[in-house]
């Protein structure tokens, strides 16, 4: 471990492959300890709607609510409020989100499989949707358009929104502006749990959807999964951000030390990881970092997450995507010579940073690519947010008559086989309704 200044970085050098899985172990976040807390006032929404869902505003966001929903004045106060600037930015960010979403549209095709047998699907969008916004230390007005700009393209009939008031009972005007830039239909004042039970079960305002997107806390984690079993579908397993920094000889130290701090800034269970090559690099990034650092507004937070962040040698860039590959992590920058090269054998990551002048930051707000990604080593088998998160494939298919002479006589020996025997006679009775048609 080294330490400079008041903050400590974890260096390990070149470990052994053996050491690996330990070394890349996130932090254990046991949601069973939350799950008593979180089923009971999941419970209470379920049964107490609005009432219970400002019981608990009261009681966790010190607000005290007349109705949940937004109002369309509170949206116009809004506008007020936003800076032109930063309505600009919204409507830049809005704008690259969409052209990269757009391209995703899936295009059917029919595909005949065998003489007379045709197959093809169609996606559908999902007609109701809600999406959850944190408030907390960060007010996430970007995670609106990543969520809501998407869903838009697909076409979901219903966009639901709800994020926790501040104790003024406001939403911050932000997220207000950025909600109506990406089209949102209706948002309500609901934070944490509740506002999980509330878009899972629906109440007397809040309607119930069928598909719940977004980030948040462990309880709000928690309520994801637990709403998940029976009522709902979520987006991803989530849990605390993080960044993978990939670097060599070459990188300049400047921005390394950047785009660690801006991850660690996020949260203090935030994950930090650097994979270099080149052991001279790491005491440089970390002068850096704590040059940069003092500087910081949420330089607390920051030095929290650094605390448990890891800065890694290993002794080639073979070995440097491995481990990558091995973490799978959220984010990945690569500020390496050869980034190109490197970024083909990355398997295992949610979203990719190229070159020395693509920091985080850029896909987090304004590139295009969405921001809301799997953590915690779910991107071996998970994808971030997309426009596919919004639709179902509805699969469909016609057979002929010449369709069921192709097929029809392996359908019967595989039902067969399986001993069942109304599936079988299904196609039997075609089959031999085609034969007396052809005498």
């Amino acid at each position: 471990m080294s330490k400079r200044g008041g903050q400590q970085m974890n260096v390990i050098k070149y470990p052994q492959k053996e050491e690996w899985d330990e070394l890349l172990k996130r932090p254990v976040m046991n949601v069973d300890t939350l799950r008593e807390t979180v089923c009971r006032v999941l419970d209470d929404v379920k049964t107490g709607g609005d009432r219970a869902v400002m019981a608990y505003e009261k009681q966790f966001d010190h607000v005290e609510l007349e109705r949940l929903a937004v109002t369309e004045e509170e949206m116009d106060e809004a506008e007020r409020l936003v800076s032109p600037e930063l309505k600009d930015a919204l409507r830049l960010a809005h704008d690259n989100i969409g052209k990269f979403h757009a391209s995703q549209r899936f295009e059917t095709t029919k595909v005949e499989v065998r003489p007379g047998v045709t197959c093809w699907q169609k996606a559908v969008p999902i007609e109701r949707v809600g999406l959850y916004i944190p408030g907390g230390t960060a007010p996430l007005f970007s995670t609106v358009l990543m969520l809501a700009t998407p869903a838009k393209i697909a076409g979901c009939r219903e966009i639901v929104l709800c994020t926790p008031p501040g104790r003024d009972g406001k939403v911050h005007p932000a997220i207000l502006c950025a909600a109506r830039v990406a089209g949102v239909n209706r948002i309500f004042k609901a934070g944490g749990v509740q506002a999980i039970g509330a878009m899972a079960y629906g109440t007397e305002s809040v309607p119930k959807v069928y598909k719940i997107f977004g980030p948040g806390n462990q309880y709000v984690m928690a309520a994801k999964q637990q709403v998940s079993l029976h009522d709902v579908a979520i987006d991803m397993p989530a849990g605390p951000s993080e960044v993978e920094v990939l670097a060599d000889a070459g990188s300049n130290p400047v921005f390394v030390a950047a785009d660690l701090l801006s991850q660690a800034e996020h949260g203090v269970d935030s994950q930090v990881l650097l994979v270099t090559t080149d052991e001279a690099l790491v005491g440089k990034v970390q002068d850096e970092v704590e040059r940069q650092l003092a500087a910081l507004p949420r330089k607390e937070i920051a030095e929290q997450a650094l605390a448990h962040s890891k800065l890694v040698v290993v002794r080639d860039m073979d070995e440097a995507l491995e481990l990558t590959n091995r973490y799978a992590p959220e984010h990945l920058i690569i500020e390496t010579a050869d980034y190109m090269q490197a970024a083909e054998r990355v398997v295992n990551a949610g979203s990719v940073f190229l070159g020395s002048y693509t920091p985080e930051s850029a896909g987090d707000y304004a590139s295009g690519t969405n921001h809301t990604l799997p953590t915690n080593g779910y991107a071996t088998a998970y994808s971030g947010v997309n426009l596919d998160s919004y639709h179902r494939k509805i699969t469909f298919q016609e057979l002929t008559p010449q369709g069921v002479r192709a097929i029809g006589p392996a359908v019967e020996l595989m039902a067969a086989g399986e001993h069942l025997d109304a599936h079988r006679n299904a196609m039997t009775v075609r089959l031999e309704s085609i034969k007396t048609e052809m005498k």
